[in-house]
This record gives C-alpha cells, sequence and structure tokens, in this order.
C-alpha cells in the first residue's frame, strides 16, 4: 500500500476536510481528493462522506484509522531502525503509563542506558489501551502498567507493588471529611476501592486524572489525597506534606507485559535489568522505612472492611 495514500487520509481525519489536509500537506486538494480516491479504490470501501461542512468518516473509514496510524507509526520506527549510528547494535521499544515513568522507569532508563550504551531506547508513554495495542502490533517489545489485558501469546509479570497513602498538607486534616480533599483518579480499581473504604464520601470540590497534577495543587494551595507512598516520601520527610493515621491503603500492583516468543535479546536484557532494578529499590526503601517515625510506617494492608 503507497504510505502517501495513507498518510493523506490521516491528514484528512486531523484536519476534517479536504482544504485543511490539502494545506497542511502542501498539496492541491484536487492532488488530496485523487489520493482519498485511489485509497477507496483499493480498500473497496468508501473512506468518507462529504458534506459542505467538511467530513466525517464512514464505519469502514473507523475501522481503517487504527490501521493506517499503525502503518506510519511502523514506517517512523522502520526508519529510525535503519539510521541506527554503527555504535548501536540493537534497539527496544518500550511503554509504560505515565505514572510509572514519573516513580520508576526514568530512573532505570538512565542507569539502564549508561550500563547498556550500545542499545538505543524507544520510550512510549500512553493508555493501557493504547499501549496494549502497540505491543499486539509488535511495536513494542513490552509495557509497563497497573492492570493489564490478559491476551494470548503475551507473558504477565507482577513488577512491583506500590502503596497509595492518603497524604495532607497539614497533620490535623481529616481526608475526605474537609472540603479541600482531592480525589486522585488512580483507575477503576482504585475507584471502587475509595469507594467501599470511604462509603460516606461525596463529590470531590476537586477531581484529576492526574497525580502530579494532583500533588502540585495540594502543595500549592492545600488539602489531601491519595498517592503512592514513594512519590510523597521526600515532601513527607521534608514536613510540607503529612501521611495521614488511620486512613485505609491502597496496594496496586504494576505488571510488565511482553510476547512469549520473543527473540529480542535486548528487551530481555532490559527485562533482566529492570527486575533488578526494583528490587534494588525496593530493598533500599525498606531501610530507609526503618528510620523513618513509627507512625508513618503502618505495615500496607488492603482491608476490606469499612474504614474507621
Amino acid at each position: 500500500m503507497d504510505m502517501g495514500l495513507v498518510r493523506t487520509f490521516l491528514a484528512v481525519v486531523e484536519t476534517g476536510s479536504f482544504i485543511r489536509a490539502a494545506e497542511s500537506l502542501h498539496v492541491t486538494q484536487s492532488t488530496v481528493s485523487a489520493r482519498v480516491k485511489e485509497l477507496e479504490l483499493e480498500l473497496k470501501q468508501p473512506l468518507f462522506i462529504r458534506r459542505k461542512s467538511g467530513v466525517t468518516l464512514t464505519p469502514a473509514g473507523k475501522r481503517f484509522q487504527p490501521h493506517a496510524q499503525t502503518m506510519m507509526h511502523v514506517l517512523r520506527q522502520a526508519r529510525q531502525d535503519v539510521a541506527l549510528p554503527a555504535e548501536l547494535r540493537a534497539i527496544i521499544n518500550i511503554g509504560a503509563q505515565y505514572s510509572l515513568w514519573q516513580r520508576i522507569l526514568l530512573t532505570w532508563m538512565v542507569e539502564f542506558r549508561v550500563t547498556h550504551p550500545e542499545v538505543a531506547v524507544r520510550a512510549e508513554s500512553g493508555t493501557p489501551e493504547s499501549l496494549m495495542n502497540h505491543l499486539a502490533d509488535g511495536l513494542l517489545d513490552f509495557v509497563v502498567m497497573y492492570s493489564p489485558e490478559a491476551r494470548p501469546g503475551f507473558q504477565i509479570e507482577k513488577l512491583m507493588e506500590e502503596t497509595l497513602v492518603m497524604a495532607a498538607s497539614r497533620p490535623e486534616h481529616r481526608g475526605p471529611a474537609d472540603a479541600d480533599y482531592v480525589f486522585v483518579d488512580w483507575g477503576r480499581d482504585f475507584a471502587a476501592w475509595h469507594s467501599d473504604q470511604l462509603p460516606d464520601f461525596g463529590a470531590p470540590g476537586l477531581h484529576v486524572s492526574l497525580g502530579a497534577l494532583g500533588l502540585s495543587y495540594i502543595l500549592a494551595r492545600g488539602g489531601a489525597g491519595y498517592f503512592p507512598r514513594r512519590l510523597v516520601a521526600a515532601d513527607v520527610a521534608a514536613g510540607r506534606l503529612h501521611l495521614i493515621v488511620g486512613q485505609p491503603e491502597f496496594v496496586r500492583p504494576a505488571h510488565i507485559i511482553y510476547p512469549s516468543d520473543s527473540s529480542n535479546e535486548a528487551a530481555g536484557l532490559a527485562l533482566e535489568s529492570l527486575r533488578a532494578g526494583v528490587k534494588q529499590d525496593r530493598a533500599a526503601m525498606v531501610q530507609n522505612n526503618k528510620a523513618q517515625e513509627p507512625a508513618k510506617l503502618r505495615p500496607v494492608m488492603l482491608r476490606r472492611d469499612r474504614a474507621r
């Protein structure tokens, strides 16, 4: 398939019109129309519904769109792979949810590049759905996420457990009972657990879908919310945040997902390095926790009873 046709199709989808697509591609409108017509003839399906106000995708066009995006992604990846300098012997493609890059994978990637400079790394952040789709399409060698989707031909391996604790800007904070409580959306599992453990909690004054945003807000304006213990450790040690005693804690496992029959030696090397890095990091955290106040070191528990 001519990738120029695919690129034109995606430009029309993105801009919503043949005219704007032509402008973005620096070609004439008639060229865009001819390319779309040629692609429709090749696929034997109409891809767009043309209206005066613009164009919309037909059902066939909607089905073709993710394949078109994958083809362009593969093309970009192939160009980068071919262009690797001579001193790089291999390349790995890894993906993870954004919050995992923040707390574990960024540090690991820095160390991996230092110890294995001959391996190029292409890193991607995305939603669980997009990461799993790219993994299934062969665009990623492995992904790290919280709630993986089981698929035939892929291994799911628990990498680590993260504990979400309630941290507040003032030690006397009452958690969800106070108006400045921030609900951080850590996913469906957390939302169900939060509702079960804190049944009297109503609509929050602030609801955020990104942990870093919620934490920055609380540090700037005050309040409380659930965050990974690792993420708030420095702020707790410095007295900027306080762990609220008596509030339930949520254990959130993170997993690695990779193809069962992968033959990429560099990816295998990276996985071993990541496992070792997480193990070392966990040991360091245990040592650090021993030096903290007992009130801040309650055992990690995932309780199903109501919070008291």
